[in-house]
């Protein structure tokens, strides 16, 4: 059986980690997933994982303890650092030493501060460009070598995989939600106001229009409220 270099790792853990994230519940096991198989393949004193969402904007579903939340809270908050580079350019960033970093001075005084002395952070990608990136963080100095580059990359191409089908079945659980309640509010419709499918539809989505409000969510109020929102 094939052997990682320098580690315990075998092409059979690495199946084994592709089963448990394709297997995850949702995104937040998947993620979890990640950062857990990174902190044993890599020996690395933190691990994290930032996505990028909506309008650019980044989410921070997993990291192994409070030290990364802080690292990625600071350039969420717009400071600049690695994780903004290895999402826009969609490369691998390593910082042998935090102390000798001068590319983005604010950063690595927050890391050094934090005691982190190293960093890997490995893009995420798919297809259809960056889905996120990978933090990894050690304590030790050039804790990260071209074998745990390596691992690393691998890790990112099953994270990358497993992020992507658990978004698509979390934004189709979502869009089967919304027809469910935007089927009862029509309903809701038909029978208080003696209406046809199309003209409950038709009223449903004119309140969303005049208010400004996602349909599903006008629905969702008409369920609970028996009322329409004022537009």
């Amino acid at each position: 059986m094939l052997d990682v270099p320098g580690t315990s790792l075998t092409a059979h853990k690495f199946a084994q980690l592709a089963l448990d994230l394709h297997g995850s519940g949702g995104m937040e096991e998947t993620v979890d997933a990640v950062v857990e198989f990174a902190l044993q393949a890599l020996d690395c004193s933190h691990a994290g994982v930032a996505l990028i969402v909506r309008n650019g904007r980044l989410q921070i579903p997993a990291t192994t303890d409070p030290v990364v939340a802080e690292i990625y809270a600071f350039q969420v908050a717009g400071g600049k650092g690695p994780l903004t580079e290895s999402m826009r350019d969609h490369s691998l960033v390593r910082i042998r030493d935090t102390a000798a970093e001068d590319r983005w001075p604010e950063w690595a005084e927050k890391v050094r501060s934090l005691g982190v002395r190293s960093v890997l952070d490995v893009p995420l990608t798919t297809a259809d460009g960056t889905v996120g990136v990978l933090g990894l963080y050690s304590t030790e100095l050039d804790a990260f070598g071209p074998d745990e580059e390596a691992i690393a990359h691998i890790l990112a191409r099953h994270a990358s995989v497993a992020v992507s089908s658990a978004r698509r079945e979390e934004n189709l659980a979502q869009a089967v939600d919304a027809r469910k309640l935007v089927g009862l509010a029509m309903g809701i419709l038909m029978e208080r106001y003696d209406l046809d499918e199309d003209q409950a539809f038709s009223v449903l989505r004119r309140y969303s229009q005049d208010t400004n409000t996602k349909l599903r969510d006008v629905a969702q109020q008409l369920i609970e409220t028996r009322k329409l929102p004022h537009a």
